[in-house]
């Protein structure tokens, strides 16, 4: 009954769906990192980090699995090639209707005498685990209604519940041998296999990385990209339907102008960590130097003459990051 009332709450939320699973050691998880790190060597020290995630804490004897849509949301004009669609309908920013029903769920679950464990986990694979969805071949979850526009939440509970029959069938069925779409779209060419990819070479990962040493090859291929990547989810056939477009996340037509590679030159580091920073979060409240090199590259692979003189101009930037990037677009582009 517990479990009952659990998952009737969150379907009164809103949530996509919600499961539940014992909270046990995620084999599949560690294999696949392992496989990882055997590929990709290069890699291994930024995969070792995930490593504990698939051992839940020992206090935990549940864990509840919710899902959430993003595929209403409109991409603000302007902004679609340059930021991933995940982090401009970011349901983890507080002013978000996601937030607000995580919160409500959370609330919830604690008034019925649920303690909450902290813990990291795989959450995707915990989604897969619970029935909700499945992996595609670009290692995103997908659900039905949703394809790979959703985003998996979980909780650790200290208490037995009823568990939902646990799903071993990880791959989507559209995901065949045929069909390798996403790993021919991959511009630095990250992706490779089945739930299988070089983190060094994905281009949203480093864009959130303070180290920067990239090679001119991938920084070429990186494409017009600022913040995120949806390469590999844009061609998926799976996402054709699923992008209904008819509402806007809040406040993102007012962020549009701010963020274009031109303002981005422009910013002072108040505006990045008291306006931009709290909204677009992922690199860190000292990283502005790493936004002007992202908004640098954009501006280089664009193409575009009505960037030279900014691309120009930042050659003498007293940051060293910057005026390096910039001498590198000015080499590539003949300036």
């Amino acid at each position: 009954m517990l479990s009952q009332n659990i998952k009737a709450k969150a379907e009164q939320l809103g949530f996509a769906g919600c499961g539940i699973i014992p909270s046990e050691v995620f084999e599949e998880y560690t294999t696949y990192l392992n496989k990882r790190m055997e590929t990709f060597p290069d890699s291994k020290a930024y995969y070792e980090g995930y490593a504990e995630h698939s051992t839940p804490p020992e206090k935990g004897k549940s864990i509840i699995v919710a899902t959430q849509g993003s595929n209403n949301y409109r991409t603000p004009d302007g902004m679609d090639g340059l930021f991933g669609k995940m982090y401009l309908f970011d349901g983890r920013i507080s002013y978000s209707d996601e937030h607000r029903a995580a919160d409500e769920f959370e609330t919830y679950l604690k008034t019925l005498g649920l303690n909450i464990i902290d813990g990291e986990l795989p959450d995707r694979w915990a989604g897969v685990k619970a029935g909700l969805g499945k992996f595609g071949r670009n290692n995103f979850f997908y659900d039905p209604e949703h394809g790979s526009n959703v985003v998996v939440l979980t909780w650790i509970i200290d208490k037995v519940l009823d568990y939902d029959e646990p799903n071993d069938d990880l791959l989507l069925s559209s995901c065949n041998d045929n069909c390798h779409l996403c790993i021919d779209a991959c511009p630095t060419n990250a992706l490779s296999d089945m739930l299988c990819m070089d983190i060094k070479r994905c281009i949203t990962r480093v864009q959130f990385d303070g180290d920067y040493a990239l090679s001119d090859e991938v920084r070429g291929d990186m494409g017009m990209w600022i913040y995120g990547c949806d390469a590999c989810q844009d061609v998926c056939p799976v996402n054709f339907s699923k992008s209904a477009k008819t509402l806007d996340f809040p406040l993102n037509e007012t962020f549009k102008d701010m963020v274009t590679p031109e303002a981005i030159m422009e910013m002072d580091e108040t505006t990045y960590k008291t306006v931009i920073n709290p909204r677009f979060w992922y690199a860190g409240e000292d990283f502005l130097w790493l936004w002007k090199c992202n908004a640098l590259r954009s501006m280089v692979n664009s193409g575009d003459s009505k960037y030279h003189a900014i691309i120009k101009q930042s050659c003498k930037n007293p940051d060293e990051r910057i005026s390096e990037m910039a001498s590198w677009g000015c080499k590539k582009l003949g300036l």
